[in-house]
């Protein structure tokens, strides 16, 4: 369910002005899939259930999901992140296929009638009802607004038509699907009357028993060997509990491309040189810009906690004129003059009134520059000359403070646009004046202004801290020795010669993977290792601050693991198994609880006297999870005679069943309650049906092949 829950969530988070355009998708759904450019779509890159994803639809939907990420965060998706993206797409591609095949059996679809029904509706789920203008006056969804958009959106095809199936249109249907299949598994659940009556009849009694139990850390784990034909043997019977997928495991050597410190102190001297000219340079700007610092010129008065520096404790102590420095910082030798100090409010009060060049939700022109200037001028003057300054926001203000006469209220440093908060902080109570920000032109007048602290203004000059030619040309001639040896026994020679480490990663390494251990960016190695040969060492790689070197330790098939792979998750089980048959032996069969004690210097003990030990309990109280000996507890038979000793999750336990009797008459409740909590623990198990469907399905993945 987690691929198609993020499904969901993906197609929710898109803008606005996208979800109407999936429309054109959906009512243009008469096109056949697949159409474009046939030698792209000609290009499998993979199979489900031997319906081929080709390269054309896969490429369509990446380049849309990067748009997307690019207009959210300013920037293209590149390196790890592109690389997830991917698997994201081809998850959803397959979750497609498997789902919809299934749905088409069973006849489940979702219909134009069943969008066209969520796009007029007044439901929160409509994004209609997230888009200005859509609502009428009562907040529900404007029926006839709602129907232009969709005729209008009919004329729309091509790319947009692509575009949108890919980012809404399919996991809205997706999405349906989901819900009216996954509303039929659960109906489905069937909790048997008989059953009910047999487990009710069983809920209703409680187990009173003696038991002797030898726990399994009395016989030390050096006493047991568990050899690789023991780990084989329990392999081979729970062959489900070992499957592994292909894989291979590698070691590797990084070595460093990152500044060494004779180049962070080359730059410390260079930028010491500077520090005589910051002091006497009478433009800080200037200076700044001169010298092309990654930190710019910022000509105003910040509070302490609105700088940007470790340091600022210690510069702000100084006097005006002083350089402070070099430090390092954030990857930079940087040194810092303070300019001057004056006191600044923490927060302020104003109004204006706010005369736009363009829309915010849209970002199309509404006034030309030089119209909303001389409209503001003139707002200004009339101000001047003694206007009422609310009744004119009212009147002309185009955001929302005009319905209270242009009243902000109160604000704190920074939550302003710039030009708006340079002008509030540094001016005084009572002053106005005419701004010009990214919105438009504001009227501002400060109302009032309180809690005054220092605020510094702070030229900085920063140069980053690189790695030099001689330090990245060392780091490449020593990764180009370690790979010219011969095999690994020689790779390792090299290493404790130079006193180096190896980093063994033990977690098999799939063939579409593009990260290996703290190496997120490693793709171009993952690639080298699938065309390797075990003990074979790779040329260096350049992967983020390092050149790596690496050499191929296992090679594994799809399959079984075998014992050396499955040793992790069975030896302790097997352990167990084998101080069982050690201490079973020992007690003999079959004994007394009195011998059974004495043989390994127990006691007998009794449980279940305050009715605790039910037959649908997890756990005994004292004691843990046991559920074998939840079942000897309700066996009839073992009321004549004590069990044979047999193994539980935790010891080897002998019992003694001394009554099987009826709960207390206020138990009923309680009993309803494990019924309840059956029937739902049965629906529960519905919900992994999609797990179910990709397990069965078969799905060949050749991404590896192109990317």
């Amino acid at each position: 369910m987690q691929i198609i829950q993020t499904i969901r969530e993906k197609g929710a988070a898109i803008t606005v002005a996208v979800i109407v355009l999936c429309l054109v998708g959906f009512i243009l759904m008469d096109a056949k899939p697949g159409s474009g450019n046939n030698s792209l779509s000609s290009q499998s890159l993979g199979k489900v259930n031997g319906e081929s994803i080709d390269l054309s639809t896969f490429n369509k939907r990446v380049n849309i999901a990067e748009l997307q990420e690019q207009q959210q965060s300013g920037q293209r998706p590149s390196g790890v992140r592109a690389n997830q993206l991917r698997d994201q797409i081809w998850n959803t591609l397959v979750a497609e296929k498997i789902f919809f095949k299934e749905a088409a059996k069973l006849g489940i679809d979702f219909t134009p009638t069943e969008l066209s029904s969520i796009l007029l509706s007044s439901d929160p789920s409509n994004p209609f009802m997230q888009q200005q203008g859509m609502k009428d006056a009562s907040g529900n969804i404007d029926i006839a607004k709602a129907q232009e958009a969709l005729r209008n959106i009919k004329k729309l095809t091509g790319e947009q038509k692509d575009q949108v199936n890919a980012e809404i249109v399919d996991p809205l249907k997706l999405s349906s699907l989901v819900a009216k299949y996954s509303g039929l598994i659960s109906a489905s659940a069937y909790y048997p009357k008989w059953m009910q009556e047999k487990e009710a009849a069983e809920t209703k009694k409680f187990a009173d028993i003696s038991y002797v139990a030898i726990p399994y850390s009395d016989i030390a784990d050096s006493a047991v060997k568990v050899t690789d034909a023991d780990i084989n043997v329990y392999v081979k019977k729970n062959k489900e509990l070992f499957k592994q997928d292909a894989g291979r495991t590698v070691s590797y050597i990084t070595f460093s491309q990152l500044p060494s410190k004779e180049d962070s102190a080359n730059l410390k001297a260079q930028v010491e040189k500077l520090k005589i000219a910051f002091a006497s340079d009478s433009n800080a700007q200037a200076f700044v810009a001169r010298n092309a610092s990654l930190i710019d010129f910022e000509d105003s008065y910040l509070p302490k906690s609105k700088i940007q520096s470790r340091q600022i404790d210690t510069i702000a102590k100084m006097p005006a004129g002083t350089v402070y420095g070099p430090f390092v910082e954030n990857g930079a030798m940087v040194l810092a003059k303070i300019l001057g100090s004056k006191q600044l409010p923490d927060s302020v009060k104003a109004r204006h009134i706010l005369i736009p060049t363009s829309d915010p939700q849209t970002g199309k022109p509404v006034n030309d520059d030089a119209t909303a200037k001389k409209r503001a001028d003139s707002l200004f003057a009339a101000i001047k000359a003694g206007s009422d300054f609310a009744a004119l926001a009212a009147q002309f203000s185009s955001d929302g403070s005009k319905e209270k006469g242009g009243d902000l209220g109160t604000f704190g440093y920074g939550q302003m646009v710039p030009e708006f908060n340079d002008f509030c902080f540094n001016k005084t109570v009572g002053e106005k004046g005419v701004v010009r920000s990214q919105f438009g032109y504001h009227i501002i007048e400060i109302t009032n202004q309180k809690n005054f602290s220092s605020a510094y203004k702070i030229a900085f000059v920063a140069k980053e801290i690189n790695a030099s030619d001689q330090t990245i040309n060392n780091a490449s001639l020593q990764a180009t020795k370690a790979s010219a040896v011969a095999n690994r026994a020689d790779l390792e020679k090299y290493v404790a010669a130079n006193g180096m480490s190896m980093i063994q990663n033990p977690v098999s390494i799939k063939e579409n993977d593009y990260s290996i251990g703290a190496m997120q960016e490693a793709r171009s190695l993952v690639k080298w290792v699938f065309e390797a040969k075990k003990g074979d060492i790779s040329e260096p790689f350049s992967i983020g601050d390092d050149f790596v070197v690496a050499v191929v330790d296992k090679i594994t098939a799809e399959g079984v693991q075998d014992a050396t792979a499955a040793r992790s998750g069975a030896e302790a089980i097997v352990l167990k198994e084998k101080k069982a048959v050690i201490i079973k032996k020992k007690l003999g069969l079959p004994p007394t609880l009195d011998a059974a004690a004495a043989a390994y210097n127990k006691q007998v003990i009794q449980a279940g006297a305050d009715s605790t030990i039910l037959f649908s309990a997890q756990i005994i109280n004292g004691i843990g999870v046991e559920p074998k000996l939840i079942g000897a507890a309700f066996n009839k038979a073992n009321m004549a005679k004590p069990t044979p000793p047999f193994a539980g999750t935790s010891a080897v336990y002998v019992v003694k069943v001394n009554a099987i009797k009826a709960l207390p008459a206020d138990a009923p409740e309680m009993v309803q309650q494990q019924l309840s909590s059956r029937l739902t623990a049965i629906r529960g198990k519905t919900n992994s049906w999609y797990e179910g469907l990709q397990k069965a399905a078969t799905i060949k993945d050749k991404r590896s092949e192109i990317f």
